[in-house]
């Protein structure tokens, strides 16, 4: 019962452990090499870009391509690229600028020799040629019509396969000219790792077979393919229908209701790789001799051609050597398999497993138990790893493996109750208001419950809901008190999750910090991500309510007195000192430059790869030092994008000139910058172009680059 249960509530978890769990699998045993496999690539790499120019070549060149490589016996010839605009190289195309300039063109000169176009599609219709396409449902555009006929047994296989709305194809000569046409779209995954492909999906109500299988149709000379569906002679147990096998041939490839195999990757170390640029050298190079009677597949590796992809087995291959493993695998017939009483074995193991847990636990020793726990995980992972290994079976062990950690962690708070009843009693005092390792630490030392403070360098952050004032003046005190709830519930699991210290909670504001009770690493950083997970969370409150909350954060790091502070009869963990209140008065500040999060300098110098933005250097109320301001706007991946890079170089000029006084050139720049601002700091340019007016009217020598608060 635990493993369905675990099953249906944390589907999605499983599912994503389970396929890291065969991921490992594969690193650690890969699909043995074949020695002479039957596909090779030819390569547009680096070094065939820097002999032969930059992307995209012209296409007769490309047609010089498939004429060297058909010259020397390949079976096929598949693209893994498409080629739906026409070649601007092409003197044809150039035409009208000539005539501009006076060059007539002899009206005698082959077609082929003036339209690029049409001497790429001469090769490809000398030369048995695939020409790939990627199906998708960001454009509706129609593609040319699959050339393999498919047959299929069983219901429609348009009802369980992917369903695209059209996809990026070929100029019409080039579909016209080429023996087949097949997709070479990877499927979305969450995280972007490629371990299926789909053999055969459904766009515009055509079926379109991928890349690697319609390379074998044409290789072998068969008209057509065959799909044998779960339904097929009977077959069919019960639930919706789906594909069972594809054949291409004398080949049978299993596949996924989905029409999906499986690749078992092997890292194709022995397949030829030949560097596009010698296939047009006037001597031939040796290597094109390894192309008879082979499948050949054209790609790229090249970095900036962005045909990159991962790998259980990498995280950098080029995306045509996936396709390349899948003809490996038909050839030579080794695929992953899930067998279909997979899933019932597994919910059986794990019962089992939790009786026999259970029996060793009934007598009320943790070690007994806990030695039984260890062995029974180490069988059940043991049984998955031995049908990877032997029978290329794909076992999840993740249901047995939850159910015993479920029923473990449920038994042991029984068995250690009676004897921890003084930490139980700490715990039901304070684990409601304080970090869980706090309440682990008082729970191990509950002599730690005194007066005192020590000096320690932590991160502070604060936060409060925007115009909470009104808000609540509308509100019925139930009614408020709800919206309290809702908030910061979701406020303060973002906030354990990365390791704060909720120091107090005033109304709507919350008081948060970090590196104390406890070394923090990386504190900084920690209360930013923090930040950015609490937008994200009241995102998704607005969006599950329909509300409109706004909030305000502010984050400054600093030395501060911490440590248990209040009476003898009433104390608390907290935070005191100057570090606290000036993340206090950054916090305030947010509603005055109308950004959500705002950090100081001494943040921002220790979260540099995070995207930031600087904004200000202000002199806030009650100090006279001044202080840097910076927006936070978004993670890692968002600082390292080529777009916020460029607009970070735009924004940071326009602040250099704001901070040198020179007004009327930063009202310039700033006017750029509010024609398209980048989200979240719209708001920002409006209080910064009111200010610039105001500024320039300052006689000069009074602006000292720094911004004076009136309020808090």
């Amino acid at each position: 019962m635990l493993a369905l249960a675990a099953d249906v509530v944390f589907r999605e978890g499983m599912q994503r452990l389970s396929t890291q769990l065969h991921d490992a699998w594969q690193r650690a045993q890969p699909r043995a090499a074949t020695l002479e496999p039957g596909v090779a690539v030819v390569d547009i790499d680096e070094a065939s870009l820097a002999r032969l120019g930059q992307w995209p070549w012209p296409r007769d060149r490309l047609g010089q391509m498939v004429d060297a490589i058909g010259r020397h016996g390949a079976a096929v010839i598949a693209f893994d690229m498409a080629f739906n605009e026409p070649d601007r190289t092409s003197v044809l195309a150039q035409a009208p600028r000539l005539r501009q300039r006076g060059i007539v063109i002899a009206p005698d000169i082959p077609a082929q020799q003036l339209d690029n176009d049409l001497a790429f599609a001469a090769a490809i219709a000398r030369n048995p040629v695939v020409m790939g396409v990627a199906l998708s449902n960001q454009t509706g555009h129609a593609l040319a019509a699959p050339v393999a006929g498919i047959a299929h047994a069983g219901s429609d296989p348009r009802q369980y396969l992917p369903d695209y709305r059209g996809g990026l194809g070929n100029l019409p000569v080039l579909s016209e000219a080429a023996s087949g046409i097949g997709s070479f779209s990877f499927p979305p995954a969450a995280d972007n790792v490629i371990r299926q492909m789909p053999l055969v999906a459904n766009a515009g109500n055509a079926l379109y077979p991928g890349l690697a299988v319609e390379a074998l149709r044409v290789a072998q000379g068969v008209p057509g393919l065959q799909l044998r569906s779960s339904d097929a002679s009977g077959e069919h147990a019960g639930g919706a229908p789906g594909l069972l096998q594809l054949r291409v041939g004398m080949l049978d490839i299993p596949s996924q209701a989905d029409g999906s195999m499986r690749i078992h990757y092997s890292g194709m170390p022995h397949m030829p790789v030949i560097p596009a640029w010698q296939l047009l050298e006037s001597t031939p190079s040796p290597l094109l001799g390894q192309l008879e009677g082979r499948v050949v597949l054209v790609g790229t590796s090249a970095i900036g051609l962005r045909d990159i992809v991962a790998t259980p087995l990498a995280a950098a291959v080029p995306g045509v050597q996936v396709h390349a493993e899948l003809v490996d695998q038909a050839f030579n017939g080794q695929y992953l398999l899930r067998p279909d009483w997979a899933r019932g074995a597994e919910v059986v193991v794990a019962f089992v497993l939790g009786l026999l847990l259970l029996l060793a636990m009934l007598p009320g020793r943790a070690l007994p138990a806990s030695l039984a726990l260890l062995v029974l995980l180490a069988a059940v992972v043991g049984a998955s790893w031995w049908g990877y290994s032997q029978r290329q079976w794909l076992l999840d062990p993740l249901p047995a493996v939850l159910s015993l950690l479920l029923l473990f962690t449920g038994m042991m708070p029984l068995l250690l109750f009676a004897g921890n009843r003084e930490k139980r009693q700490v715990r039901e005092a304070f684990g409601r208001y304080l970090s869980p390792t706090l309440v682990q630490r008082l729970a191990e030392d509950p002599d730690a419950l005194r007066l005192g403070g020590e000096s320690r360098d932590i991160s502070v952050l604060f936060s409060d809901i925007r115009g909470f004032t009104g808000l609540s003046e509308s509100l019925a005190p139930d009614a408020l008190t709800a919206l309290l709830n809702r908030f910061l519930t979701p406020m303060t699991e973002v906030l354990l999750a990365h390791e704060a210290t909720i120091d107090k909670y005033i109304g709507d504001a919350i008081m948060a910090f970090w590196n104390a009770p406890l070394d923090i690493d990386q504190h900084p950083r920690k209360a930013c991500l923090a930040a950015l997970g609490m937008v994200e969370a009241v995102a998704a409150l607005n969006a599950q309510r329909g509300s409109s909350l706004q909030i305000g954060i502010g984050i400054h790091s600093g030395l501060a007195c911490v440590g248990n502070l209040g009476s003898l009869q009433r104390f608390s963990y907290s935070a005191i000192g100057d570090t606290v209140n000036l993340a206090a008065r950054v916090e305030g500040l947010t509603k005055q430059y109308a950004v959500t999060v705002l950090v100081t300098d001494a943040v921002r110098a220790q979260v540099q790869d995070l995207a930031l933005l600087e904004l200000d250097r202000v002199q806030v109320v009650g100090r006279s030092e001044a202080v840097g301001l910076h927006a936070l706007l978004g993670d890692a991946q968002m600082a390292t994008s080529a777009a916020f890079i460029a607009y970070c170089q735009q924004h940071q000029q326009m602040i250099g000139l704001y901070q040198q006084g020179r007004f009327v050139q930063a009202s310039k720049a700033l006017e750029s910058l509010m024609a398209k601002p980048w989200p979240g700091v719209g708001g920002f340019y409006t209080v910064l172009s009111q200010r610039l007016l105001e500024l320039q009217q300052l006689p000069p020598g009074q602006w000292q680059g720094v911004h004076v608060a009136s309020s808090k």
